[in-house]
């Protein structure tokens, strides 16, 4: 009789956010924590939030470009995070509204929270997708009160990510032009708005000068879901000759009641619980512009949980995105960084359900 197959390894990695030597030290500790031939055909799913806060955002998306011609015998999927989606939407590297309605037309929704949060306003703006313009302005309010550590240029902390590209994210003179006296602002308005606008036109043209045409394609080509659905799970030959059908879409996880075929759901930051699932899936595939503020890519309460409708067959949904490590059940949180200066960048592996950090020392 054949020895029975081994199941294959899932490794999915939390939240980068431009730390490029936790990325590295993490790759190393995973090299050295997995079997080497399972290490090399693992199917390896990093979780979103690859730019922002860290300080080397350019140098994340060289290490991650390179991959499937340094370990070809794996599967590399990238997600889409709310940061990555919001940087995509500033270069306009994001499919266009499938309706055929302008991105403008997602702005109304929000227009209240346009002034506090400095909305970018220069060249291009008038056909930008909503988190675009959020991701590149300049917010107002100094300190992140929910985090507690100041805002770094915009609300999405986005200053490192153009620094890492050479590029500052505002001038001196465009800070200045939000702390001026209101009596200042209106003796000079003309003056100041041609600097605003020179510096927004130059601002967004750089950028897209600066970023290599190869970290353009790796942001346009981001999903934002990814399935593993099993043809096996569920079955009873499954349950009574464990892992001797196994195909290359199976997903297995070791559970107090010991080892479970599962299906898998990679997204973000989760699927909404009283929405519809296949209409979830549906959008999400269609990587659709239409709405802009997507609740799987940037939610929080409201993706947690699974929906209750996945429960059903036993389906693991996974993602990052909320600043913390978070293992209940079928529900895998792994952003034990969440983009924070202290905080280790963590993965966990599949089916063992070990937590790798970038911190591990490993045994000699």
């Amino acid at each position: 009789m054949s020895e029975p197959q081994k199941p294959r390894v899932v490794i999915c990695v939390g939240d980068i956010h431009g730390f490029v030597t936790r990325l590295r030290n993490l790759w190393s500790n995973l090299e050295g924590s997995i079997d080497l031939s399972e290490f090399e055909t693992a199917t390896v799913i990093f979780l979103g939030d690859y730019c922002d806060r860290g300080p080397d955002t350019r140098h994340v998306i060289d290490f991650l470009v390179s991959l499937p011609s340094r370990y070809p015998r794996q599967k590399h999927v990238f997600l889409c995070g709310n940061h990555d989606l919001a940087f995509a939407a500033f270069l306009r590297l994001l499919p266009p509204p499938q309706n055929g309605s302008p991105f403008s037309e997602g702005w109304k929704e929000y227009e209240a929270s346009e002034d506090r949060e400095g909305w970018f306003n220069g060249e291009g703006y008038e056909n930008m997708y909503l988190q675009g313009r959020r991701w590149s302005g300049t917010i107002k309010v100094k300190f992140n009160t929910a985090k507690g550590t100041d805002y770094q240029g915009s609300i999405y902390d986005a200053r490192p990510t153009f620094e890492s590209y050479g590029l500052p994210h505002a001038s001196p003179g465009f800070s200045l032009f939000f702390s001026l006296p209101i009596s200042f602002f209106f003796l000079v308005f003309g003056y100041c708005k041609s600097v605003f606008e020179s510096w927004g036109s130059s601002l967004r043209a750089d950028l897209v000068k600066a970023v290599p045409d190869e970290h353009k394609k790796f942001l346009a080509d981001l999903v934002w879901v990814h399935e593993e659905i099993s043809k096996l799970c569920g079955s009873p030959l499954v349950q009574q000759s464990l892992f001797r059908l196994l195909t290359d879409d199976d997903v297995f996880m070791n559970t107090d009641d010991g080892v479970k075929c599962c299906k898998l759901i990679a997204v973000h930051a989760g699927l909404e619980k009283g929405a519809d699932v296949k209409e979830q899936l549906k959008l999400l595939k269609a990587r659709d512009t239409r709405v802009p503020k997507v609740e799987a890519l940037s939610g929080r309460k409201s993706v947690w949980d699974i929906p209750e409708e996945l429960t059903a067959s036993p389906t693991i949904v996974v993602s990052g995105h909320h600043a913390k490590l978070h293992v209940e059940g079928l529900r895998l949180i792994i952003d034990e960084g969440g983009g924070y200066k202290d905080r280790p960048v963590a993965a966990i592996v599949l089916p063992s359900m070990k937590i790798i950090r970038d911190t591990d020392v490993l045994a000699k």
